[in-house]
């Protein structure tokens, strides 16, 4: 990780945290800072000059717009690529794993190095969040205080603009929130609907929505949840079943919608048993398990590297060129022969 304090605070640092919580209760593992030095936490160049290549330790790197240069400084030494965002536009060398968080991340990849080892292995929700079915009762869920929970970062002008001032003006009360929040979890459960709506954000920075975090713990929290189905949040939110879309063709239909689930969330609630399922898919307990099952099969295929067997490598985006000239030569020349024929 570039850091783990001060501006490298956020969703996408603390994913990686539990991460490594979790995979050290299968394996040794450390957190490894490159760009700024945090005590407690062993320094990539430091490690680097005591070790040489290959090493004993497996890497996995994950911050997007370092992965190449960080790939690069690891050369010669077994590593993986933890995938979240995609579109970053880099290749991945021959033989690098990709430990994907999502099914549209898993596919880029797929399309991008179909020949290096891909595996699905999602973000797991934080047991604090819990699957209390508590959370989800829908008496509880109608007296919570907050009638609408919006996050400002990655939320659209759209719902900060025109959606939040027009849910106030119908009377209802809208948290928009903004910072650090030591109790999320609290936030989330005194909020009866939740929006999140980071279609333009991904798009503005012309990468993929990786994972969405969030909507997923606003389930959790048994909050009725209206977002949109960008990238990966197509994985888990099936409109009408277990979210709803949101900017769903008028702001009107949005008024109409959001101001019916905050007046009854129990009937606008994910269906209990898509809920319960999904968040099961997204446990600790699951994905410790896929985890357990990527890492030894990633250990597996640095042993057979290691015994210096070759990695298969992804056609040149040249040979793929040349590829499609020559299927195109060759319809037209069945065509014209076709035509002599005649």
């Amino acid at each position: 990780m570039p850091g783990n304090s001060g501006r490298f605070r956020c969703g996408g640092l603390q994913v990686e945290l539990q991460t490594a919580r979790l995979t050290a209760s299968i394996v040794p593992t450390e957190v490894v800072t490159y760009r700024r030095r945090e005590p407690g936490r062993p320094f990539l160049a430091d490690l680097l000059r005591q070790e040489r290549a290959p090493g004993e330790a497996l890497w996995i790197v994950s911050w997007g717009f370092d992965v190449p240069r960080q790939l690069r400084l690891l050369r010669g030494r077994p590593v993986a690529y933890h995938a979240h965002s995609s579109g970053y536009g880099f290749n991945l060398p021959a033989g690098v794993p990709v430990l994907a968080v999502s099914r549209n991340t898993l596919g880029y990849w797929g399309d991008r190095a179909p020949r290096n080892p891909l595996f699905l292995v999602p973000n797991a929700i934080d047991p604090r969040w819990g699957d209390n079915n508590s959370v989800a009762d829908p008496i509880l869920a109608a007296a919570r205080p907050i009638d609408v929970l919006v996050q400002a970062r990655k939320s659209s002008a759209y719902v900060l603009q025109q959606l939040v001032p027009a849910l106030r003006a119908q009377g209802l009360r809208v948290e928009v929130q903004s910072g650090w929040v030591d109790d999320l979890v609290g936030l989330f459960r005194s909020a009866k609907v939740y929006l999140y709506d980071s279609a333009d954000y991904w798009r503005s920075q012309r990468v993929s929505e990786g994972f969405g975090l969030p909507p997923l713990e606003a389930l959790a929290s048994g909050c009725v949840v209206f977002s949109s189905v960008n990238h990966a949040l197509a994985d888990f939110l099936d409109p009408g079943m277990v979210g709803h879309q949101i900017g769903c063709g008028t702001l009107l239909a949005d008024l109409e919608r959001i101001a019916a689930a905050a007046a009854d969330p129990g009937r606008w609630q994910a269906d209990p048993d898509q809920r319960r399922a999904l968040l099961t898919r997204f446990s600790e307990q699951e994905l410790r398990q896929r985890w357990a099952e990527a890492l030894t099969s990633i250990g597996q295929h640095w042993d057979r590297l290691a015994s210096l067997t070759p990695p298969l490598r992804n056609p040149s985006p040249a040979r793929l060129e040349a590829m499609r000239i020559q299927m195109k030569l060759r319809s037209l020349a069945r065509r014209w022969r076709g035509r002599s024929v005649l």
